[in-house]
This record gives C-alpha cells, structure tokens and sequence, in this order.
C-alpha cells in the first residue's frame, strides 16, 4: 500500500462557527464541493456529536480515476476538531481543526491515508506525483465551494504532501 500523508490549510474570512456547520455536514458536501460525487449516510451517529457516524463517500478528481470509502466519525469537539477514520478504496485517518483567525477562520485538514486500489499501488512510485496533484486540485475545489457557501472569500490556501 502506498502511503500519503496531506496537510491542507485554509484561511477563510467567516466566522468559525458558519465553517464548522457547512463541514460538519458532510451529507450536504456534494452540494458545494464539485469533487464530492456522493455523501451517503449509511449510519446515524450518536446526537448531538455524531460520533459513529458512518458515511459513503464518492469522489471525481481532476484526473481520470474517482475513488469509494466509508468514514466513520470517531471524534467531534464542536467547533473546533472533528475527525473520522476511513476504510475502502482509501484507509486512514482524516482530521478537521478550526481555529478563529479575527473575524475569519483558519482551517487545516490533516489526510494521512493509505491506498487499497490495486492499481495506484502498482504505480505509486512513478504516479505519486500526479496523486498529490490530484489531491491539491480536490481540495482547491473544495475551498472554491466553501467559500462561495458561506458568500466569503478564501485569503491563504496551502497545500501538499508531508513526509
């Protein structure tokens, strides 16, 4: 299995709490983030956090190739972290932190995730720089549909792989 591990952080001028209810509802993320195909709840968590949360995510990227995988919400801090593991065609761990920033909110989305698609595996030596690309452009569409959710404007995007 090839491993990745993705560091994404977005400075976004909206208040911490309007980021935290558009991210926090994942069902609604096909809505607004054009690389989510599908968000299907395949199993309610406990309320009011969520904490057992199992949903069926599908994804398109840049590239051609799209990916399945079932997250399951494992921690919730409202409104500061929330975090799920991953298990199908990608497997591994994804955490959402919040923090305020003044009247804006800085957003890190930390990814450490391995692949199960026979295929990327094969090819991860040679491709591992097309999947990181792929990745950055999946999270730039996501902060693209973010921003114009809550009507705000992004003011930092970074991204990328960390070893």
């Amino acid at each position: 299995m090839a491993h990745y591990f993705f560091v994404t952080r977005w400075k976004i001028d909206a208040p911490l709490e309007r980021v935290w209810d558009v991210i926090a509802d994942a069902p609604a993320w096909p809505q607004w983030w054009r690389a989510v195909a599908g968000a299907r709840v395949l199993k309610e968590g406990a309320p009011p956090s969520f904490i057992g949360r199992e949903l069926r995510l599908t994804w398109r990227t840049q590239l051609p190739y799209g990916f399945t995988f079932d997250m399951t919400v494992t921690r919730v801090e409202p409104p500061n972290i929330l975090e799920g593991v991953a298990r199908g065609e990608l497997a591994g761990t994804g955490t959402w932190r919040f923090s305020h920033d003044g009247d804006g909110t800085i957003l890190q989305y930390d990814w450490d995730v391995t692949t199960n698609v026979p295929w990327m595996n094969a090819f991860a030596p040679l491709l591992k720089p097309a999947f990181v690309y792929n990745h950055n452009v999946v999270m730039r569409w996501g902060q693209e549909g973010l921003a114009k959710r809550l009507g705000a404007r992004v003011t930092e995007l970074s991204e990328g792989e960390s070893n």
